[in-house]
C-alpha cells in the first residue's frame, strides 16, 4: 500500500508525547526532544535515527536563501 502526503497541510509541530516514545520503544528522556508535525488528516510525522527506528532525530532544512533551519521542540543544549 502506498500512501500520499501530498497537498496536506501541517496544522501542528509539538513534543511526542509518553504514550508515542513508548510505542516506539524509545527511552522516556527522549520524549521533549522528538518534534511530531500534524498534518490536517491528523496523519502524524517524527524524525527516526535510522530505518530501523532505533531512536529520534533531528529535522533539519535549508529556507529559499540557503539558511539553515532546525525543527525542534525542546531546548538547544
Amino acid at each position: 500500500m502506498r500512501y500520499t502526503t501530498v497537498g496536506r497541510k501541517i496544522v501542528a509541530v509539538r513534543p511526542m508525547t509518553k504514550e508515542e516514545v513508548e510505542r516506539e520503544g524509545w527511552d522516556d528522556w527522549y520524549r521533549s526532544n522528538v518534534p511530531v508535525i500534524v498534518l490536517d488528516d491528523g496523519t502524524t510525522l517524527f524524525p527516526s535515527r535510522d530505518e530501523e527506528g532505533n531512536g529520534p532525530g533531528e529535522i533539519f532544512g535549508y529556507n529559499e536563501e540557503g539558511g539553515v533551519m532546525l525543527l525542534s521542540t525542546g531546548e538547544l543544549f
